[in-house]
């Protein structure tokens, strides 16, 4: 949780790096994002997400609605909406497209994420998923309910996860979703050979 400077200084430096845009660069970052440079762009909304937890969690409240505000307007041009103060550091949105996440999920460090995703509650008053570390969620994949999703685990292109996996450091993947591999990485071999 953001709650120093320091920590946001963390959090934007450390996922600056993550869409290759150095952190010493003098690249005019605003601009690249007007001209249309998909990194930029992510690299802006995901600024603009970690400033509005920070004023947030520091009971800041005209800068945190200002902030918010100015949040709200990004995710809805490019159809993006993550709750503040559900992913750790080192959140990496693969793609301009639509990604839906629910105020009550947790998201542990080093997230990758992908277009056409939704983490979502189960129903009405069901728990939302739990994710932890180094986790890639696959294109159009569907984590639902009060699921948990262990560290290094890759989420397969459109797989549902509606049942929780304990083991860390797996692929899964299909319709429900289920294990198809043990080294965290989906291939075709793997899939080929699963399905």
């Amino acid at each position: 949780m953001i709650k120093t400077r320091a920590i946001l200084k963390n959090f934007i430096n450390d996922e600056k790096i993550k869409y290759g845009l150095n952190k010493n660069s003098s690249i005019n970052i605003y601009m690249l994002s007007k001209i249309g440079v998909e990194s930029a762009i992510l690299y802006r909304l995901q600024k603009r997400l970690r400033i509005t937890e920070y004023y947030f969690n520091t009971q800041k409240k005209i800068r945190f609605i200002l902030s918010k505000v100015k949040l709200k307007k990004i995710e809805q041009k490019y159809s993006i909406n993550i709750p503040i103060n559900v992913f750790d550091i080192g959140l990496k949105i693969m793609h301009i497209g639509p990604i839906i996440v629910n105020i009550n999920a947790v998201v542990g460090k080093n997230c990758s994420i992908h277009i056409c995703t939704a983490i979502a509650a189960g129903g009405h008053n069901s728990d939302s998923p739990k994710i932890g570390d180094n986790v890639v969620i696959g294109i159009g994949a569907k984590i639902i309910g009060g699921v948990n999703v262990p560290n290094g685990t890759a989420v397969g292109a459109n797989a549902v996860v509606n049942k929780s996996f304990l083991e860390e450091n797996i692929a899964i993947a299909g319709v429900p979703a289920k294990k198809i591999s043990n080294n965290g990485k989906i291939t075709w071999q793997n899939i080929e050979n699963k399905f």
